[in-house]
């Protein structure tokens, strides 16, 4: 059991954080016409779990050495995170119309200049081999804090997540915890028509990690997976989340255009229309 200031939010704390990280996210991108919206939609349910629930992490503490490591493999979404850290008093809510400003610290993919931000992500596949290093160490210092990474489906392209997805499960590192958004699109088609993945989880079963899938919009199914670790001991974590890029948003989601393509001031008020009315309903 961990002591404070290790404190997470309750759980029905959960979906208005979600809620309130897909506003936010809407927001930034359009500011800034920036891109990727798509897939900060899809993970922003992984997101509330993990900063809502999950990650023993502390907003006045961001560089305790007994905080949980999450690392954001896939930078392109960092909108996600930089929303949840400011919903969670990491950073300042002002801050985030910053976003893709000239020398602002809040940039077009994450960096670690970001309190909260443990390591900075552009180029894919590098998260993960990052991630096994950061829980060799932890292994091997003894110590009581997780390693999360959070990667794309389509990032599983590269070579290096499977050379460190081998590295894993060598070195037992059970303290190891990867999340797949597995939405099943990539920047200009499907996953499956670009470079087909499955069977990802008899794949990974076989690399020697202990494997789950959930709906990666379900808070619950996502929480009990998150807070059961480790699920085995000895083994790497692999947690395929089922996902709809652009999700909350009926004209984004699963559309690849919504991949690079930025709203309108007109369509982000369409989109925030509807995510405060799922939010009202649920």
């Amino acid at each position: 059991m961990r002591e404070a200031p290790f404190v997470a939010a309750k759980p029905q704390d959960t979906y208005l954080l979600a809620q309130r990280i897909r506003e936010q996210a809407l927001r930034m991108v359009t500011r800034a016409k920036a891109s990727h919206v798509g897939s900060a939609l899809s993970i922003a349910d992984i997101m509330a779990v993990l900063y809502g629930r999950a990650l023993r992490v502390d907003p006045d503490a961001p560089r305790h050495p007994e905080r949980d490591r999450f690392i954001l493999s896939k930078g392109h979404a960092c909108v996600a995170v930089y929303a949840a850290l400011a919903e969670t008093r990491f950073i300042e809510r002002a801050s985030l119309e910053t976003y893709g400003v000239n020398g602002s610290i809040l940039m077009a993919h994450i960096s670690h200049k970001v309190p909260g931000a443990e390591f900075s992500t552009g180029a894919l596949g590098h998260g993960l081999p990052f991630g096994t290093g950061k829980a060799l160490a932890g292994k091997r210092r003894e110590a009581s804090w997780r390693t999360v990474v959070l990667t794309s489906d389509g990032e599983w392209g590269e070579g290096s997540n499977w050379e460190a997805a081998l590295f894993a499960a060598h070195h037992n590192l059970d303290n190891l915890i990867c999340i797949l958004d597995y939405n099943k699109l990539q920047s200009l088609k499907t996953v499956d028509e670009t470079l087909r993945l499955e069977p990802l989880h008899s794949k990974f079963e076989a690399f020697g990690w202990a494997v789950r899938e959930v709906d990666g919009h379900d808070h619950g199914a996502l929480a009990d997976a998150l807070e059961g670790a480790p699920w085995e001991a000895g083994k790497p974590m692999m947690l395929i989340a089922h996902t709809i890029k652009g999700k909350g948003v009926s004209f984004m989601e699963n559309k690849v255009e919504w991949h690079y393509r930025n709203p309108t001031p007109e369509l982000l008020e369409v989109a925030l229309a509807e995510i405060a009315g799922a939010n009202s309903d649920a």
